[in-house]
């Protein structure tokens, strides 16, 4: 059976906390098979046979409106891709010692606008790229000391939900 993860957006941030085994009870109620959270941030692993990941996520983020009363984006990947997605090197050999390497999740490929609001955004401690449903940002400084930060999901014009690739590396491993 296909192997899944969710990345949720607005899951233990902004005053909304969910304990895991609420969240694991909640995907186990979608009839969603060997459920394990990742960290508390809303990283999500399941199996199921469905192969339409559109139809998952709106039926997750349904769920997860009734049973929290709030929305939470929900950003379906099989783990399949998340080497690839955890390898990806868009901006050539990094070292590893700096701040952060983020990704944001999104339901389509950024829009031409998007990927232009983006290059906006660039600047020496600042870099992004766009790869299909994924957002890079290298950022060689704190994120919270970045100008850029706040921006790079307004840029993106969509939701989206950010994870540092560590997390991404960590969940790949793990699954």
């Amino acid at each position: 059976m296909p192997r899944y993860v969710a990345f949720l957006r607005a899951i233990n941030v902004g005053g909304h906390v969910v304990k895991m085994d609420r969240l694991t009870a909640l995907f186990e109620e979608l009839r969603l098979g060997n459920v394990e959270t990742f960290i508390a941030s809303g990283n999500v692993l399941f199996d199921t046979s469905s192969k339409d990941i559109a139809a998952l996520e709106r039926r997750i983020e349904r769920k997860l409106h009734d049973a929290l009363g709030y929305e939470v984006d929900t950003f379906v990947r099989p783990v399949g891709s998340l080497a690839d997605i955890a390898t990806s090197h868009p901006f050539g050999a990094c070292d590893e010692k700096l701040p952060a390497l983020y990704v944001g999740f999104l339901k389509e490929p950024a829009s031409t606008k998007a990927r232009e609001a983006l290059r906006g955004l660039a600047c020496a401690t600042d870099e992004f790229h766009v790869n299909g449903r994924e957002a890079y940002w290298l950022c060689r400084i704190r994120s919270s000391d970045s100008a850029a930060g706040t921006g790079f999901q307004k840029a993106l014009g969509a939701s989206t939900t950010v994870r540092n690739v560590n997390t991404v590396r960590r969940l790949a491993a793990k699954a």
